[in-house]
């Protein structure tokens, strides 16, 4: 009989969050349950609080990774933002978690305080706008953390929606919606 090899601590943080990702982007955090996620983990409360400290921490550390894998993947181009608001957009599409624990985490974290890996690529990305800015490549109509945030925000119109507003644009098709983003970001930067 092969002797047991327990799995890399890792693997396990690793299933952790992706049975995290899909508890807290269904129910948010106060609707999570630990006991479902260490089940769909294969694992147990313990090793959750072992990794994590607290479900809290486990939120966190979601909302963490999801937002450093969504700007890794959708790095910010200051040389073309509209493209930037489209290929984010696109991204959200296609992880609509991704939008979900961000409203979570805004609804049920809102007066934590900030977290730091967070803050720090947010104002990373600040940083970048205000050198664009600085260069001419951007206009400064706005501050660099507004227009930040108004890019962002356009990027995001069609996965934040309301169902009532959905009701209303049901009609507008996916590619369409996706020009919609990168027009307004046009309109918006003057480009």
């Amino acid at each position: 009989m092969a002797p047991f090899t327990p799995p890399s601590s890792d693997a396990v943080r690793a299933r952790l969050l992706l049975a995290a990702r899909d508890e807290f982007a269904a129910a948010g955090l106060i609707g999570g349950k630990v006991e479902r996620i260490a089940a769909a983990a294969s694992s147990n409360k313990a090793q959750v609080f072992h990794y994590f400290g607290s479900k809290e921490g486990l939120f966190d550390a979601l909302v963490e990774q999801t937002v450093t894998e969504t700007f890794d993947t959708v790095p910010l181009d200051t040389e073309d933002l509209p493209g930037f608001a489209g290929r984010l957009h696109d991204s959200w599409t296609e992880r609509p978690w991704a939008q979900r624990l961000a409203t979570w985490h805004r609804l049920e974290r809102g007066s934590a305080a900030p977290l730091e890996a967070v803050l720090g690529r947010r104002t990373a990305m600040v940083d970048e706008v205000e050198r664009a800015q600085r260069a001419g490549v951007l206009p400064r109509n706005y501050r660099p953390a507004v227009l930040l945030g108004l890019v962002l925000h356009l990027a995001a119109f069609w996965s934040e929606g309301s169902p009532e507003s959905e009701a209303l644009t049901r009609a507008v098709v996916p590619a369409r919606r996706r020009q919609i983003v990168v027009d307004a970001v046009t309109s918006l930067v003057g480009s």
